[in-house]
């Protein structure tokens, strides 16, 4: 993962396997700075106070480390936070107060598990996870804020020491007991067992060989027979519209939202003007228009060693991202009231391929990008790396002790949501432990 101006997860420190050039460089406006903000002057070590301290500022290498509410979502402070949820709980309707406190205290729970669990550092875990509860618990009883006796009171939730104490307390009970595989995790299975870890043979996946498992993944959302100038002709197509009514009304309708909030979010972010032409001036540098897009993100004639076409920031946010844009177009469309693409764009989008997924040889050849066929595809590749790669195999083994998780600053995917994917990897690793040697 790479690339310090995109997501958090594609930051350059993150890349894993053989050492690449990425196009990161060439998305610089594709995904929010995952910014770890502005620079900042030199930082005060991070202590177990300033980490609680709702206006406390946490900074690493000189920049800020900033809480995430779907990754997308970026805040300075918990207290930046704190504002946006009060804003949202007044937002929406809810059938009792206690409904809207519980939808609050949701969104606090996932900020202040982006605020420990950083893609930026690992301090503020260390930190947590090095003192006792009872250090926990002075620590938040001492904080004097402007709302005391509670932590926050806006005008329309209130947020009381004991439930951000708890807040914290459920983020130090998962990561004490849970491994974060993805591709920077200072632990060596925790690495391996991501998608984007390079496999230097490469991986044989329905006919193809591919670099990782997540090169398949991002491939597969482009029918086999869709060339590079065609996705960019499209983009260029949906650059010259305002998407700002299509969006606003997916993020108005509260049932619609609440079920698909990540990908609202997603499609807010992307379907900008700035961003549309950013994603065609990157894919112009990636591939040729003559290309197919599926076969230029598999693996050819490279020899064990040699450096990817594509690494996995690659893969995610230029591939994925884009493919995941159109996908979501085409499924979103209709749904809402208002939320109606124009009839020749929606039929230029499903003309080249980005209705359904195309796989021959699986779930009938033909399924959707939101189904659960789909889902279910990942426990298929994974069968093959841990199952029928023993070095892989050996890897998911030694981790028996620990639950496999994944959590990328409060990050979800709405082709595989992580609840999903997580069940599916703690699943592979007990059909490897029961799978002969």
């Amino acid at each position: 993962m790479a690339a310090s101006h995109l997501l958090p997860w594609t930051r350059r420190r993150f890349l894993t396997g053989t050492a690449a050039t990425s196009l990161a460089g060439a998305v610089t406006a594709i995904r929010p700075a995952l910014q770890a903000g502005p620079a900042a002057p030199a930082a005060l070590r991070l202590t177990l106070e300033r980490l609680v301290d709702p206006s406390s500022r946490v900074e690493a290498r000189g920049r800020l480390v900033r809480p995430a509410l779907h990754a997308i979502l970026r805040f300075d402070t918990l207290e930046d936070l704190f504002i946006y949820i009060d804003r949202e709980a007044g937002r929406w309707q809810f059938a009792t107060p206690v409904a809207r406190q519980a939808f609050a205290v949701g969104l606090l729970q996932r900020g202040v598990e982006s605020r420990v669990v950083s893609m930026d550092t690992e301090l503020p875990l260390e930190v947590l996870l090095t003192h006792p509860g009872a250090d926990l618990e002075r620590a938040v009883a001492a904080l004097a804020t402007r709302h005391a006796p509670f932590i926050y009171k806006g005008g329309h939730w209130e947020l009381t020491a004991d439930v951000y104490r708890a807040a914290f307390l459920r983020v130090r009970e998962r990561w004490s007991q849970s491994l974060n595989c993805w591709s920077a995790s200072p632990s060596i299975p925790g690495r391996v067992l991501s998608n984007w870890f390079v496999i230097d043979e490469g991986i044989e996946l329905f006919g193809a060989r591919y670099d990782s498992t997540e090169h398949f993944w991002q491939a597969v959302k482009y029918r086999p027979d869709v060339a590079v100038g065609e996705v960019r002709a499209l983009l260029t197509q949906l650059a010259a519209i305002d998407h700002a009514p299509f969006v606003a009304a997916l993020a108005g309708d509260q049932a619609f939202y609440f079920a698909n909030a990540y990908a609202v979010e997603f499609l807010k972010w992307h379907l900008t003007r700035e961003h549309l032409l950013a994603f065609d001036a990157a894919l112009a540098q990636a591939a040729s228009n003559a290309e197919r897009a599926r076969a230029a993100q598999q693996r050819v004639d490279r020899a064990a060693g040699a450096a990817p076409r594509f690494m996995g920031v690659d893969e995610k946010v230029l591939w994925g991202d884009i493919a995941d844009v159109l996908h979501l177009l085409v499924a979103f469309s209709g749904r809402v009231p208002a939320a109606t693409l124009p009839a020749p764009v929606r039929a230029s989008i499903v003309a080249r391929g980005f209705d359904a997924i195309y796989l021959p040889g699986y779930a009938g050849g033909r399924f959707g990008l939101l189904s659960t066929e789909f889902q279910a595809l990942m426990l298929e590749i994974w069968q093959v790396k841990y199952l029928a790669l023993p070095r892989f195999r050996e890897v998911i083994r030694s981790t028996v002790d620990v639950r496999l998780d994944h959590f990328l600053d409060d990050g979800d995917s709405p082709d595989i949501p992580i609840p999903i994917y997580v069940g599916y990897l703690n699943r592979i690793r007990e059909m490897a432990l029961e799978a002969r040697p």
